[in-house]
């Protein structure tokens, strides 16, 4: 098994932090050949947003690249300039707003601006005009999400001043599903009705359409009328669904294990409470160990008193107030000891603890749980 690190200061042979997360680049790439084969021929834009959903942007994105990715979609102009900085050479469409004086950056860096208004594509145009070469753009269509983009209903004039300006490419177009990992798709059907609407305007024009794009995880594993020609999946391709109502229609598998080691135990006695505002005792001798993790690691705090951690294949439950950098567990009258690894998220033999049970134990969602994960936590990456 060959690993690499993705780490900023150290290699593999000075990581000595226990606590860490695997990514196994094996199940990820078998995710994403899943996901081409169930939209075909359309082009697929894996987004990796938020350090690649807490899988560490750079190593990803090399990855996708070695897979000859169609393109990369990223939130913020800066994700975009490190990874041309790290050699990646395939199209990256920043998806979020900008501000006007990031366009040089873009176009410094060969990166494709989202433009999202009639004023910020003069601002592209003006600046690409200084700047001697032509901006690639995604214009975007706003259809129910209230973000950015200009709305459905104005977009005519929009398009028009796209197609006046001289130093901008219009490549792309698309909009973004507000509830397509919903069970009642009314709205994202609606949402699609009106882009469809809106891309009427290149058969009225007889302008070749550009690459017309609209379908996340959730619309891809749900709608497939969607798909147009490039769909843009994010959390499906590392092994996790948008949500409990969506249909499982393409059967991927979780990319990452979040794991720690024991680092300590002890027997606390009746009496003795357990962490900051000792919210948890109890009435008997309990065996208990010490794992270095906690909220600073991105653990929520909020998971106190609800958690659960996999030792030796075994569920056990976290006790006390999660700490900043450590939890204590319960394990009842078992046996552990130092160096016993610690499953925070991921399996262990027949059980496993799901990202949706930490979603759920936290009050929140998957995509939380995973972007959450701080980069002090080494990523360490498995290719077999």
């Amino acid at each position: 098994m060959s690993q690499q690190i993705n780490h900023p200061t150290i290699s593999e042979a000075e990581i000595i932090r226990p606590t860490r997360v695997e990514v196994d680049l094996k199940r990820l790439a078998e995710n994403f050949s899943k996901v081409k084969q169930h939209v075909g021929s359309v082009k697929v834009m894996p987004v990796l947003k938020a350090n690649a959903y807490g899988h560490g942007l750079v190593r990803i994105a090399q990855f996708f690249q070695e897979l000859n990715v169609d393109y990369l979609g990223v939130a913020v102009v800066e994700e975009g300039i490190l990874l041309r900085e790290k050699g990646i050479t395939v199209p990256i469409l920043v998806l979020g707003g900008i501000w006007g004086n990031q366009v040089p950056l873009f176009l410094k860096h060969n990166l494709t601006i989202t433009a999202s208004s009639i004023e910020k594509l003069k601002q592209i145009d003006e600046v690409a005009e200084q700047m001697k070469v032509k901006a690639k753009v995604h214009l975007k269509i706003d259809t129910g999400m209230e973000r950015i983009g200009v709305h459905y209903y104005n977009a005519e004039n929009f398009l028009d001043a796209a197609y006046e300006c001289k130093n901008v490419e219009v490549e792309g177009i698309f909009s973004h599903f507000a509830s397509s990992d919903s069970a009642d798709l009314t709205y994202t059907r609606l949402q699609l009705e009106r882009f469809t609407e809106v891309l009427n305007y290149f058969e009225k024009h007889s302008i070749e359409p550009p690459l017309r794009h609209i379908s996340n995880s959730g619309a891809i594993l749900q709608l497939p009328e969607a798909n147009l020609d490039m769909v843009r999946p994010g959390i499906i391709l590392f092994g996790v669904y948008p949500s409990n109502e969506v249909k499982k229609t393409i059967g991927v598998k979780p990319t990452l294990t979040w794991k720690s080691l024991v680092v300590y135990f002890k027997v606390i006695k009746p009496g003795h409470p357990v962490g900051y505002a000792s919210t948890w005792q109890t009435d008997k001798n309990t065996r208990a160990v010490t794992v270095p993790v906690g909220y600073g690691d991105g653990y929520f705090r909020s998971m106190s008193h609800k958690a659960e951690v996999l030792i030796r294949g075994k569920r056990y439950p976290v006790i006390g107030t999660i700490s900043m950098d450590q939890i204590v567990v319960d394990i009842n009258n078992d046996s552990a000891y130092n160096g016993d690894e610690v499953i925070l998220l991921g399996s262990d033999g027949k059980n496993e603890i799901t990202c949706d049970e930490l979603a759920e134990w936290a009050g929140t969602i998957p995509y939380e749980i995973l972007t959450n994960i701080n980069t002090r936590v080494p990523r360490v990456y498995k290719s077999s």
